[in-house]
C-alpha cells in the first residue's frame, strides 16, 4: 500500500477515536451527536462554495451514504448513552473490517490473500474476548449483550457505507463528494432528535458545551476525509482494516479516561483485533 495512504489511515484512526471519546464524555449523547452532525454539515456547506458539487454520477452514492451515516450516528449516540465506550467502540469498529472484506470481495472483486483471512479470524477472536466481559460484569442492571448487539448493528452500517464511499471516491473527486455527504446528514438526524427532545432542550445542549461540540464536528469531518483519500488510492478492504487501529485507542481511552471496569480485558481483546488488522494490512 502507498505510504501516504497508511499515514492518512493512521491519522484518521487517531482523530476518530478522539471525537468518539469526546462524544462519550458529553452529558447527553443524543443532543451532542445532533449538534456534532449539524456543525459538520455547516462546515461542509461553507467548504462546498470553494470546491463545488461533485459530478452527478456521484450524487446517488452521496445520498445512500448520507442515509447510512444518519442511521449510524443515531445508533452510536444510543449505544454510548447506555453502554461502555470500551465495549461498543472496539466491537463496532473491529467487526467492520471483516464485513468490508466480504462486501469488497462480492461487489468490488477485491480478493484477500491467506494472510487476510487469518487476520479476519483474529479479529473475530478479539471480539469474543471483548464480548466475554459482558458475562463477567453486570452494568447497572443493563445487559451487555444488548450493547454488543447494537455495536454489531453499527458495524454493519459502517461496512456498507464504507463500501459505497470506497467505490464512489475511486470514480470521482473525493473532497466534493465527502462534503456533500456531510452537508446532507443533518437533514435526516436533526428532525429525529428535535422531535424526541424539543427545540428548547436541543438549543440548551449546545449552550452547555459549544467548544466541545465544535471540536467534535471538526474532528469528525477531517477524520473521514483522510480515510476517503486513502480509499481512493488503495484497496478498500485493507484500508478499512488499517484504519481500525482506532479500536485499540478506543479501548485504552475507555479504560484510562472513563474509568470503565474490566477495561484491561477489553484492551487485550482489542490488541488481538489489532494483530488481525496488522496481518490484513501487511500480508493481505
Amino acid at each position: 500500500m502507498p505510504v501516504l495512504a497508511i499515514a492518512l489511515l493512521l491519522t484518521s484512526a487517531a482523530l476518530h477515536a478522539l471525537w468518539n471519546l469526546l462524544l462519550k464524555q458529553s452529558s447527553e449523547k443524543y443532543v451532542a451527536m445532533g449538534w456534532q452532525v449539524i456543525i459538520s454539515g455547516v462546515l461542509s456547506v461553507l467548504a462546498l462554495f470553494f470546491t463545488g458539487l461533485p459530478p452527478r454520477s456521484m450524487w446517488l452514492f452521496a445520498l445512500i451514504s448520507m442515509t447510512l451515516e444518519a442511521i449510524y450516528f443515531v445508533l452510536l449516540s444510543f449505544a454510548y448513552s447506555d453502554h461502555d465506550f470500551s465495549l461498543v467502540y472496539p466491537v463496532a469498529r473491529g467487526t467492520a473490517p471483516a464485513l468490508v472484506v466480504l462486501w469488497s470481495f462480492v461487489f468490488l472483486h477485491e480478493i484477500p490473500s491467506t494472510g487476510g483471512f487469518v487476520g479476519i479470524a483474529m479479529i473475530i477472536c478479539g471480539l469474543v474476548i471483548i464480548g466475554a466481559t459482558s458475562f463477567l460484569q453486570p452494568h447497572e442492571g443493563k445487559p451487555q449483550l444488548k450493547g454488543i448487539a447494537i455495536a454489531l448493528s453499527i458495524a454493519l452500517i459502517i461496512s456498507i457505507y464504507t463500501l459505497v464511499d470506497g467505490f464512489a471516491v475511486k470514480h470521482g473527486p473525493v473532497l466534493p463528494y465527502a462534503l456533500s455527504m456531510f452537508a446532507l446528514v443533518p437533514v435526516l438526524t436533526t428532525p429525529v432528535i428535535v422531535r424526541h427532545y424539543g427545540w428548547d432542550h436541543f438549543i440548551e445542549g449546545v449552550r452547555r458545551q459549544p467548544a466541545r461540540l465544535i471540536l467534535v464536528g471538526i474532528l469528525g469531518v477531517i477524520a473521514y476525509l483522510f480515510a476517503l483519500f486513502a480509499y481512493s488510492m488503495a484497496p478498500v478492504n485493507y484500508s478499512e482494516a488499517i484504519r481500525e487501529v482506532s479500536v485499540v485507542m478506543g479501548a485504552f481511552a475507555g479504560w484510562q479516561f472513563l474509568g470503565e471496569k474490566l477495561g484491561k480485558i477489553r484492551v487485550v481483546g482489542a490488541g488481538v483485533i489489532f494483530a488481525g488488522i496488522v496481518l490484513i494490512a501487511v500480508f493481505g
